[in-house]
């Protein structure tokens, strides 16, 4: 039987209903009278998903969810045209709470841990995403794992995209990321989870090429992009390293930028891009999404305007020797 080919699959274990609202002053005690709330799907690779359809993709997105929460999610998820490969789970979905302070601009955000799955449930979600990713080029695993998921999971997952022909970008933290030990072909950490994985500071941009490259060394992953925040990002083959620069925006909202990262740079690949151009996509549509509240959707237009006005990157020359 043919199998309909898409771009990307996405994973998204401990998905949230993001609610996001505003008020004048965030102090404790008093109670804060916030204004009209807006509500996204949220979690890491739900998040991708939505945005590299929004960028043109072929995408499908597995997740558990359960509840009220978890049925709002996959309806959200569908209105982003978003074909789903929803898990039924026993517990309510997770939310999470983004309250951002008019009077100074500063953004609380408030996320709850999400509900344990069961060993059945996380076995259903594998079954899943064997079946996307079968007949997927990407699949992007990203977000953190949920209560009661093994720390080897994403592991599991990489096996599983090895075993199917899929390329893997892994988008995670703590131990979900320090357990995996081989088959990722992208790797995106923040400067943060790559201080985590070396329990070091890494203060200069050598010690982070030099981190980069040791995953990579160890069979880790093939290429690693190391998000910098306002300070672009890094990109780090077992034979180069490039740092790309940030543009800088009036920024609305922080929130969901690295997933945008993430999307644009998979989109990019699936192009058949090389990693530089998929790249300077990648920090075009984070700077886009800082554009827009909660983890609202960026607008293709938006992206193609920044990605216009992304420079070439530079060398790190301290490893180029």
């Amino acid at each position: 039987m043919d199998v309909t080919r898409i771009a990307i699959a996405t994973l998204t274990m401990n998905p949230a209903l993001d609610i996001t609202t505003s008020a004048d002053i965030v102090r404790h005690t008093d109670k804060i009278r916030c204004g009209a709330a807006t509500y996204d799907a949220g979690g890491g690779g739900i998040n991708v998903a939505r945005f590299a359809r929004v960028l043109g993709a072929s995408v499908t997105a597995v997740y558990p969810a359960g509840g009220p929460t978890g049925a709002m999610v996959t309806s959200l998820v569908g209105e982003a045209d978003v074909p789903v490969r929803r898990v039924v789970i026993g517990k309510p979905t997770r939310e999470s709470f983004t309250v951002n302070e008019r009077s100074t601009g500063k953004q609380y955000r408030f996320v709850l841990p999400g509900p344990r799955l069961t060993a059945a449930e996380q076995e259903a979600c594998l079954a899943e995403l064997r079946s996307a990713a079968e007949a997927a080029d990407f699949v992007v695993a990203s977000g953190s794992l949920p209560p009661g998921a093994p720390p080897d999971f994403y592991q599991r997952v990489a096996d599983l995209c090895r075993e199917v022909g899929a390329r893997l970008i892994l988008d995670t933290s703590g131990g979900g990321l320090t357990h995996v030990t081989s088959g990722v072909f992208l790797l995106k950490p923040s400067v943060r989870e790559l201080r985590e994985c070396f329990d070091r500071l890494l203060e200069t941009e050598s010690e982070q090429v030099a981190a980069a490259r040791e995953l990579i060394d160890r069979g880790i992953t093939q290429v690693v992009v190391v998000s910098l925040g306002g300070d672009g990002a890094l990109l780090v083959t077992s034979d180069e390293a490039q740092r790309f620069s940030a543009l800088h925006v009036h920024a609305i909202s922080g929130v969901g930028a690295g997933d945008a990262l993430v999307a644009a740079i998979t989109v990019g690949l699936s192009r058949d891009w090389s990693l530089h151009k998929s790249v300077r996509f990648g920090i075009a549509a984070a700077t886009a999404k800082l554009l827009t509240p909660g983890t609202s959707a960026c607008t293709h237009a938006d992206v193609d305007r920044f990605f216009d006005q992304v420079g070439e990157p530079v060398a790190v020359d301290a490893l180029m020797n």
